[in-house]
């Protein structure tokens, strides 16, 4: 391993840099995705455009398993890597694709059975339901084309190396933005197939990804092994990944059902109240940014450190993490309160709009900074193996104390105590998340032969 991608020496602070920046790259090539889809498919008509948002659910429920097999997968090669067994690493590689292949095999099946009652549940009408059905029947097959590259990257990134994911995914959105317009509208002679041109565009784009992930891995990395393994080896691995796979899959599904019913609340309002939020949440989304791909850094960081036996690169890096967090959530919140008034006017000119936007700049973002921190930590106790743990503080955070609040909140001070609600929810489950996090390096501290 170069000294470049080994992040068991060097300068703490340099090494997370070095895989933070790619990473939010990698976090922004993803956005670009799903707006170049979104444009594109609504220049066909609003009933194409809610065919697609109908998908959304379905596709964020089974990305959520897919981001838990790669965190998972993430935390065992990295052990693996920092250990110097790279041929455990390469076994675990293998075995962590074979394992999303038969996974993302068994909700292609699911899926394409319980096509029609689903989107009849999701509230798709019987003129969007064909529409939905048609997109989805490519998109279901497209998708080990999705998760398979997704767990590969998370293979590569966990040698140390954020860049290729990253230029690998900034690859893929390149491809889809030339090919949808061709596919969608049949530009250059192809047939216009509309929004099953979209789908077509995200399979073959995904498709080329896998293709460069694999030769990465094979070539490269030398990190896929065509020895078959024993019943014993492949069960212990597949065993090791779910463990930190469900767990952190199923936490994942929490924001967005408390995101649901948060949406819910704040229709009672008015659609201005929905727009506004929709619109907050986005800047919030790119505003908190480099805080994700910071978090994302923490994975391979401390698998590597961890598996090595570096407790005190493991403590450094997440002390400067935490620092980061919170001085750049601070930086963000005074910057959007400054400016709040015309970055609201950007997105919208509804004055209504523009007003309630103002209040969640103005509010929400108090919050940041602590909830940048529990990203960090989240990552950190999934990588040493404590993934309920991890788990658990997000579902205490946004279920137990979260949603409670916010219909205090609402009660107290209508949209504003909602947004107050949800700073506070932010700051309480970062703090809560230090507290754990403190405990768990006392044990690990203690549990480590000197």
């Amino acid at each position: 391993m170069s000294d470049k991608k080994d992040l068991t020496q060097g300068s703490v602070p340099k090494k997370l840099v070095q895989l933070a920046l790619p990473m939010m790259l990698g976090i922004m090539s993803m956005v670009a995705f799903n707006l170049i889809d979104t444009f594109y498919v609504g220049q066909l008509g609003k009933r194409e455009l809610a065919a697609l948002s109908f998908t959304f659910p379905v596709i964020m429920v089974i990305f959520s398993f897919i981001q838990g097999l790669g965190i998972g997968a993430t935390a065992l090669i990295a052990k693996s890597i920092g250990q110097k067994n790279r041929d455990k690493a390469a076994r675990e590689t293998t075995d962590s694709v074979a394992l999303t292949l038969l996974i993302t095999g068994f909700f292609v099946i699911i899926g394409l059975f319980t096509l029609e009652p689903t989107f009849q549940l999701l509230g798709a009408d019987d003129d969007t339901a064909p529409l939905v059905q048609e997109y989805m029947r490519i998109w279901y097959f497209a998708l080990f084309f999705v998760s398979v590259p997704f767990v590969g990257n998370s293979a590569i990134r966990a040698t140390g190396d954020a860049r290729t994911p990253a230029f690998i995914m900034l690859f893929a959105v390149i491809v889809n933005a030339i090919l949808d317009p061709i596919l969608i509208f049949g530009y250059l002679g192809a047939p216009a197939l509309g929004l099953q041109g979209a789908a077509i565009a995200t399979a073959i784009s995904r498709g080329m990804t896998m293709i460069l992930s694999f030769y990465i891995l094979i070539k490269r990395e030398k990190l896929v092994t065509f020895i078959t393994p024993s019943r014993e080896v492949l069960a212990g691995c597949w065993k090791s990944i779910l463990y930190i796979a469900l767990p952190s899959g199923l936490a994942r599904l929490v924001v967005p059902i408390a995101t649901a019913i948060i949406t819910g609340i704040l229709a009672s309002y008015g659609d201005y109240a929905v727009a506004a939020f929709g619109v907050g949440s986005r800047i919030e989304f790119l505003a908190s940014s480099i805080l994700f791909a910071l978090a994302a850094s923490i994975g391979p960081f401390v698998g590597q450190n961890f598996g090595s036996g570096n407790l005190d690169r493991v403590k450094e890096a997440l002390r400067v993490s935490i620092r980061f967090a919170i001085a750049w959530g601070l930086f963000t919140w005074v910057v959007l309160a400054l400016f709040a008034q015309p970055i609201a006017s950007v997105f919208n000119d509804n004055a209504d709009v523009i007003e309630t936007v103002q209040w969640y700049l103005w509010i929400v973002p108090a919050g940041f900074g602590l909830q940048g921190v529990l990203s960090v930590i989240n990552s950190h106790l999934n990588t040493i193996g404590k993934p309920l743990q991890a788990s658990m503080i997000i579902v205490i955070q946004m279920l137990v104390l979260g949603i409670p609040a916010i219909f205090i909140g609402k009660e107290w001070a209508g949209i504003q105590g909602i947004f107050a609600a949800l700073a506070i929810t932010y700051v309480l489950g970062g703090a809560i998340s230090l507290g754990a996090n403190q405990q768990m390096m006392k044990k690990l501290k203690a549990s480590t032969p000197e």
